[in-house]
This record gives structure tokens, sequence and C-alpha cells, in this order.
């Protein structure tokens, strides 16, 4: 499954003059291991008192840092900047209606979903991506985890989306293990400090629960059933830039039918959150399939408001009547490895001479050129489902 991301630096507000600002690595304040392990690896100074600094000192950290400044200033001028100020005027009213964010087939996209909505207090991502753990000593020691870094980060600053498969095995190369270190690294570069982390699972009526800690002890059959269809996953517990607090979740979870029907412990938990908007970018256009009916229906029927690409839910699954579609960018017919799912009606829409579509003042998405892209809102007009 792919996932993406597009990021900002600092964001005391939705206001494009806050957007504008960049994390002072001079004051970083002293906080917990994570929040240090998080600015280490974002080539953001760790706070004095952190056992950190004396790898900070090294000269590959300060080339890495500078490197890593190089290159999110690059990002924020062509990307950062444009999203925020159009997310704060054509998202204003999703932002007052979206205290929780569901964000399928993300991996550890914390990046894009924070950048269009930095005012929400729950934020869940779901991917193929293990969870992973905060990064130990020896790995943050390891010569090769600046490039590997730099690599996993590469795409998604320059496209806006992973190249998933290149970034496991980047990552694995140096013995980071999943989601957890990007998804930190994220939360640094984007201005919130990490307050907790805790691993949790879903049990499989979807019931949030710690994951268990002691994993030696034998377990009996029904311990071993329940184990089988649960669902593993991390708490990360945020202080945003504006100071209030923030919680991301992230699972490793398979979205399709087959997967659900395995373990629906996502589809209970997605469904026990109340309303939510929903976030889809560069998602392989899985839920336009047969087979990914059951999360595409979750989707649809638990929505206030739908922001997507074209990869995400097909115009055809749309209940007629049900919903008012506000256009942005520009539709073209997807790449070549996703042909096949051109949708004449976005073309039919997105030509539509007396309802033109909206300017996208940045690019996303797999045709990720500024020029190219496009993004949908959809907002519901008859009552959610039970």
């Amino acid at each position: 499954m792919a996932s993406t991301a597009d990021a900002i630096d600092s964001t005391k507000s939705p206001s494009p003059s806050a957007a504008s600002a960049r994390p002072n690595r001079s004051a970083v304040p002293d906080t917990s291991y994570a929040q240090d392990v998080a600015a280490y690896l974002g080539g953001l100074r760790p706070s004095q008192k952190s056992n950190l600094t004396t790898l900070a000192e090294q000269p590959a950290w300060q080339a890495f840092a500078k490197d890593q400044d190089k290159s999110w200033d690059k990002y924020r001028a062509t990307h950062t900047t444009n999203m925020t100020k159009w997310a704060s005027t054509e998202l204003d009213e999703v932002h007052r209606s979206s205290p929780t964010v569901f964000y399928p087939f993300s991996g550890p996209d914390f990046l894009n979903v924070f950048t269009m909505f930095p005012t929400s207090q729950t934020y869940v991502l779901m991917g193929l991506e293990p969870v992973g753990s905060v990064p130990v000593r020896a790995s943050l020691e390891n010569p090769a985890l600046f490039p590997a870094v730099k690599a996993s980060l590469w795409s998604v600053l320059n496209f806006s989306f992973f190249r998933t498969n290149d970034m496991a095995v980047d990552l694995k190369s140096v013995e980071l293990d999943g989601a957890l270190p990007l998804l930190m690294l994220f939360a640094a570069r984007t201005g919130n400090q990490i307050t907790a982390i805790r691993p949790v699972q879903l049990d499989a009526a979807g019931q949030l629960l710690d994951a268990p800690t002691d994993t030696t002890q034998a377990a009996s059959p029904n311990q071993k059933s329940a184990l089988a269809k649960s669902v593993p996953g991390v708490e990360m517990k945020l202080r945003g830039p504006d100071g209030q607090p923030k919680t991301v979740y992230y699972f490793s979870t398979d979205l399709s039918n087959h997967g659900l029907q395995v373990k629906p412990a996502p589809i209970q938990f997605v469904r026990s959150l109340g309303p939510l908007t929903t976030y889809v970018k560069s998602a392989t256009y899985l839920m336009h399939k047969l087979y990914f009916s059951e999360v595409r229906r979750l989707v649809l029927r638990h929505s206030r408001y739908i922001l997507q690409d074209d990869s995400g839910i097909a115009m055809k699954f749309f209940q007629k009547g049900a919903w008012q579609f506000n256009y942005y960018g520009t539709y073209k017919r997807p790449i070549n490895l996703f042909a096949k799912h051109y949708q004449p009606e976005l073309t039919a829409a997105y030509t539509d001479s007396t309802h033109r579509p909206k300017s996208l003042p940045f690019g996303t998405g797999y045709n990720w050129r500024q020029t190219d892209s496009n993004l949908l809102l959809a907002r519901r007009l008859i009552p959610l489902a039970d």
C-alpha cells in the first residue's frame, strides 16, 4: 500500500504567517527521550540535557542537519506555505467540524494530515507498514542512519508520496523497524512536541488496549485466539504548536475485505469514533476495487467530510444527492501504472464550464506537479448512518 506525506516545519495556527515560521533549533525545550530522538532524526538539535547531544556534535550529524534544513526549507517554499494557506480558507468549515480525522492507507504520513488539519485533536492512521518502536541508541549511532533517513524522505519531499517498498528497505538497513520513527520525525518537523508514546492494540471487538508487555508467558488457547485477532498499534501524545494536546494513532492492518474478515477490529474502532473527516491521498486506487468495499463503505457511511485525490473513492460510489462536491486543481488521466482507474465522471466535472473547479496552489498525489494535481472535497448532505 502506498502512503504519502507532505509537511510543515512549524504551525502556530492555520494562518499563512504562522506557517512560514521555522523551528528554532536553539530553543527546543528539555523533554523526553522520545522527543529528543524525534528531533535528532529530523535534523533538529536535541535538548541540552539529552544524552544525544554528544552525537549531535559529531560532523556527520551536523552535515545531516544542514542538509535536512535545506530540504525542509525547499519543501516549505514549494508546498507547506501554500497548503496551509489553502487549508485555512477552503477547509475552514471542515476544521471547525473535524475533531477526529481518519486516514486509511496512510503509512507514517502524519505530515500531510497535520498540514491539512492542524486544529484536529485526534488522527487515526492505518497502513500495512509495521508499527515499529522508538529507536535505540545503537541505531542512532549507525553511520548508515542519515543516508537511510534521507533516502526515505526523498520521494515524499519531492513528489508528495512515499515509495513504501524503498522506504522499508532503507529503514530496515539501520534497524528502524516500522512507521513509528518517521511518525516521530514528522511530529518534530511539524512543530509538535511528543509528550508520551505507548504501544497499544485493538482487540477483536475494536476496543483500545495496552499492548502486552510480557510475551514470554505461555498463553492459553483463548488468549492465543484473541491475540490472533488483535491489531497492533501505537498511541503518540503530542503538544501542538499552539499548546493544545493531540493524539495520533497508527495501526498496522490489512484493510482489504479479507483482512477485515480475519481482523474486524479496525472497522469496529473507527465506528466508535463518531462522525469523521476522512482524508485519502496516493492510496493506489484501492477503494476503487471490489475487494476493498468494506473500508469504502465505512468511509462513506461515517464521514461528514471526505478530502481526497482521485486515488480515493471513485465517484460512482458516492450516493447521488447525498454529497456536495468541491473540485480543486486539474484532473488528468492517472499515471500509466493506474491507467485503468480513469474516471470519465471526473473529466466531466473538471470541464464543466458553469461550475469551474477552483485552483489548487500546490502539487499532491501521483500526478505530483502543481499543474496536474487534483483534490476533491465531499460534504455530506444527508444524516450520517447509525
